[in-house]
């Protein structure tokens, strides 16, 4: 199925399945068992355990045993975990609410195989991509709030506006250069949702300085601020 590419070619990635219908499982499950580079690495009904499971991507429903998870999900997105909300709920004002988790994707049910594939490859690749519920959500979206950046997305970009390499930004941060690289990506993943692409560092800095989530003061602990990628 042509789409979305993964971020390592030719690499097999863990997925998870969250959700507490067995049918929804073995029906996913199904779906990815299509794509060559995509294993399963855990199934469950709940969240509790999944901070025991290194997995690329966690495909995760909303209503788990009667109970919403919206707070289990915003945990796990600041951990960094690349999530696709699986879920039958299109409420407008959720959808946001999730989406400004800084979840990779919001699919909803009834969009069925294609879309969540889609999903999937692009939280792989660090890429944004908005299926149509998400899509209509964003366009009735009225609010002139910017997307809501977790604060090791804010911190990791303020460094490194600050003309720190990204090497430099991992060892203040104490996390791995991967894990600063995967912050910084998921910030652009969440202006590219609302519109407003940021594709390199300059880009990335107009889009900050104008929704105030850094300032000119902030900035300036750096001599000199290099506009690299």
């Amino acid at each position: 199925m042509a789409g979305i590419p993964m971020a390592r070619t030719g690499i097999t990635f863990d997925v998870g399945i969250v959700d507490d219908h067995p049918v929804v499982i073995d029906g996913v499950r199904a779906w990815l068992a299509e794509e060559p580079s995509v294993r399963v690495g855990h199934t469950g009904d709940t969240t509790a355990d999944l901070r025991s499971h290194t997995m690329d991507v966690l495909i995760v429903d909303l209503n788990l045993n009667g109970r919403l998870v919206l707070s289990d999900i915003g945990e796990l997105a600041a951990e960094g975990r690349r999530l696709v909300v699986f879920s039958q709920l299109t409420d407008e004002s959720l959808v946001m609410d999730v989406l400004d988790m800084g979840v990779a994707g919001f699919v909803t049910k009834s969009e069925g195989q294609a879309h969540l594939l889609h999903a999937v490859r692009a939280a792989a690749a660090d890429r944004p991509y908005v299926p149509p519920t998400t899509a209509g959500v964003l366009v009735s979206d009225r609010n002139p709030v910017a997307p809501q950046l977790s604060p090791q997305e804010r911190t990791s970009l303020l460094w490194w506006f600050q003309s720190m390499s990204k090497a430099s930004v991992a060892r203040r941060m104490g996390v791995s250069v991967h894990t600063v690289d995967m912050y910084i990506k998921r910030a652009r993943v969440k202006y590219a949702q609302v519109g407003r692409a940021a594709p390199t560092k300059t880009d990335m800095l107009a889009r900050a300085i104008e929704d105030g989530l850094v300032t000119p003061a902030e900035l300036a602990d750096s001599a000199e601020w290099t506009p690299s990628a």
